[in-house]
């Protein structure tokens, strides 16, 4: 058995015997791997194929195309082949990922020039693909109602009287990256040590992956199995909580540490798009860690949002 429990989020919905039952899975799920798999979450299948599908014709253009939407890490735009090295986050030196990116945000401008240079800048959308402004708009929007459940349900798992995330998530900074896994025939054959994604933790509060299976796909990892191929429901969104719920759980929940596998030599030609939506909270939130007994750390300091989340994503830029 997979240590990635699946939930169903109109269970927790419906309230009573049934949404204790969730919370208790949940919390359960969440202590081994920080992964869980979520069912009945209302999200529109069509909607993401349509996204899918929008996606694959950008990444289809020239890179000259491509380049004129080109950003940093951490920019709203095109992260082009070689941008980022994810292992680095952990302390570990490893060739470039083998991926490209459209990374887009919140717009939700402060009037604080310098915040929202940095966290709330203007998305960029390809002329070339004129549906992708409009299909991902909607997809967002349905992440975020996601996102907020989840965050809802989390705390009721954890026995806590409020939500404060209600509150601490008011005006979000969140990211979506649309990531495409090219065959071998584009990338080359693997280095040692090269993967789609190397070994890391995402850095918000939760992230909300919509997969293709493949050979060159998602791995999670647990003290106790290891490095395991993340179970694939087609009805279902991969969920796993990043740096800042770790964090703020106190260390109850670890940060779901994953990777993607590099094309396969059984499946070189394998071609994959991930839509994955990382929720935060608001830039300027101070997040007070949970103390035991709930919590399993004490003494952790509180920080802010956009501090810890910016020392993160400085460490994965390559250059």
């Amino acid at each position: 058995m997979s240590v990635i429990a699946s939930i169903d989020l109109s269970r927790w919905r419906q309230g009573g015997a049934d949404a204790e039952a969730v919370a208790a899975e949940v919390d359960e799920g969440l202590q081994r791997a920080g992964f869980i798999l979520v069912t009945g979450h209302g999200v529109d299948a069509t909607l993401a194929a349509d996204v899918r599908a929008a996606a694959r014709e950008f990444f289809a253009l020239p890179a000259a195309g491509k380049s004129r939407y080109a950003v940093p890490v951490g920019g709203h735009g095109w992260i082009g082949p070689g941008a980022e090295a994810n292992g680095y986050a952990e302390g570990t030196e490893t060739p470039p990922d083998l991926k490209e990116s459209f990374s887009l945000g919140a717009e939700t401008a402060t009037g604080d020039p310098e915040v929202d240079r940095i966290w709330f800048a203007p998305n960029v959308w390809p002329s070339e693909v004129p549906a992708l402004h409009r299909l991902v708009d909607e997809y967002t929007a349905q992440m975020r109602r996601v996102a907020d459940d989840l965050l809802a349900l989390f705390a009721h798992a954890l026995r806590l009287p409020l939500n404060p995330f209600a509150e601490l998530a008011s005006m979000p900074t969140w990211t979506m990256n649309i990531n495409h896994y090219p065959p071998v025939s584009v990338v080359g054959d693997p280095e040692p040590g090269q993967f789609r994604i190397g070994p890391h933790t995402d850095f918000g509060t939760v992230t909300i992956l919509d997969r293709e299976p493949g050979a060159g796909g998602l791995q999670v990892y647990s003290e106790q199995g290891g490095w395991e191929d993340a179970p694939y429901d087609p009805a279902a969104l991969t969920v796993n909580i990043g740096d800042l719920l770790e964090y703020w759980s106190g260390r109850r929940w670890p940060s779901g540490r994953h990777r993607v596998l590099p094309p396969q030599p059984h499946a070189p030609e394998e071609d994959l798009v991930s839509l994955i939506y990382f929720y935060e909270a608001n830039h300027d939130a101070v997040v007070t860690p949970l103390a035991p007994p709930v919590g399993r750390v004490a003494g952790l300091t509180p920080v802010t949002t956009s501090d810890f989340i910016k020392e993160r994503l400085d460490a994965i830029t390559i250059g």
